[in-house]
């Protein structure tokens, strides 16, 4: 890849062959910026900069574009507008990058964006705090460098489902999603994988659901396997949720996990067995407990610990209420197996933190603890209360080997205590 720099006098024109955006951004020399990303690094507009530059192959060749914007505060609110309205109609994924504090001024071309990182850690604001702004872009190049179509069109997704009401948002993501299992990125993951595995359930229901009154309570149990989303526990959890949906004598809906993780995730041993896309589009539309979550929303909540990943966070954010153990955390990778979230994640999590945290968590699949899912509003409380059946010594550090793990949704005999 080419390290582009740009000439001060020629800071105006974005696009040209050399650019430095950590020197504009005063981020240490040593860092270095690659092809597939641009700078915005001066109030200038120039279409080139926007457009999305595919390979005959259907690559992207340039998906990022980072845009500094304190370099913004002094333009003129007119100016600002047209320069957000270009930015939002781009299919690039549009990083922001900020130092100082996001004003009003520049609130247009945050909201704009498809992202924004700062080191102002406001959670009124549409931005993601970050400690060390360049190691986070390069966190960004690198995910988004290794899977540039489907990074894109997460991008563009988000914009879209955040505009819809559940159904078209599903719809939409759906789609998205059954397109890209036949994406050369997905069949790299799945062939590094070994491609679809045997899947051995217990002979017993995966779903355990109790009423007492007017309470219904269902547990995820399938432990062994870290209460991972296969195809069975599915459908055992979409009938259990809609007995509550069409018992009007059932008022509160609570949604559990047995074993040491809410869910894993999906079950990746299934992935890569869909022969049918368009069936499999259906499929995951219609068959989509999440979507009777969401009718259920006024009277469900969801208890979560441990690993809550991909569609385990994706589910259960669509609750009314959403409460997690202490040393919960959570994690959306899809990214790197080269899709996007399937399990209405880019309806249920931009609605909890907005579509720029959303799109930080979806690209770089990095780890969310805690403290910060309650700053952010992904979870409504914290039960210091709950029994947490993960070892409470457990750092954000070691997140990153436990999700390492239960990427592969490893039987707790395989795993690592």
């Amino acid at each position: 890849m080419t390290r582009l720099e740009q000439d001060d006098q020629d800071a105006s024109q974005v696009g040209r062959a050399e650019t430095s955006w950590l020197k504009a951004l005063s981020f240490a020399a040593r860092a270095t910026c690659h092809d597939c990303v641009m700078s915005f690094d001066a109030p200038s507009l120039d279409p080139d900069a926007l457009e999305l530059r595919i390979r005959p192959d259907g690559t992207p060749e340039n998906p990022m574009l980072i845009v500094p914007l304190d370099v913004w505060e002094a333009e003129s609110p007119k100016r600002i507008e047209r320069v957000a309205d270009a930015l939002a109609g781009s299919l690039r994924l549009t990083i922001g990058v900020l130092r100082g504090p996001a004003t009003a001024r520049v609130t247009p071309l945050l909201r704009a964006l498809t992202l924004t990182l700062a080191e102002s850690t406001d959670p009124a604001t549409p931005v993601v705090g970050c400690p060390d702004l360049a190691a986070a872009l390069r966190r960004l190049e690198e995910a988004v460098q290794r899977n540039p179509r489907p990074s894109v069109a997460l991008g563009r997704l988000l914009r879209e489902t955040v505009l819809l009401d559940t159904t078209a948002g599903l719809s939409a993501e759906a789609a998205v999603y059954s397109m890209l299992l036949s994406g050369s990125e997905f069949q790299r993951w799945l062939a590094a994988r070994g491609g679809p595995r045997a899947v051995t359930v217990p002979d017993r229901p995966l779903i355990r659901a109790d009423r007492g009154g007017s309470a219904l309570n269902v547990v995820l149990d399938h432990p062994e396997r870290r209460n991972a989303l296969s195809f069975r526990l599915r459908e055992e959890l979409l009938e259990a949720l809609r007995v509550a949906e069409f018992d009007p004598g059932i008022e509160e809906v609570t949604l559990r996990g047995s074993g040491p993780a809410f869910c894993s995730g999906g079950d990746l041993d299934e992935f890569g067995s869909a022969d049918d896309l368009v069936a499999a589009y259906l499929v995951r539309l219609e068959r989509a407990p999440w979507r009777v979550i969401d009718r259920l929303r006024d009277r469900f909540s969801a208890h979560v610990h441990g690993a809550c990943i991909g569609a385990g966070i994706e589910m259960a954010a669509f609750a009314g209420r959403l409460v997690a153990a202490p040393q919960t955390f959570f994690r959306l990778p899809e990214i790197e197996m080269g899709l996007v979230p399937g399990a209405g994640g880019t309806v249920s999590i931009p609605r909890r933190v907005g579509r720029w945290r959303a799109a930080w968590m979806m690209l770089t699949g990095e780890p969310v603890d805690v403290a910060t899912a309650l700053r952010w509003h992904l979870i409504d409380a914290v039960d210091n209360s709950a029994v947490q059946a993960v070892d409470p010594s457990r750092t954000r550090a070691g997140h990153a080997a436990e999700s390492h793990r239960l990427d592969n949704n490893l039987p707790l005999r395989e795993q690592s205590p």
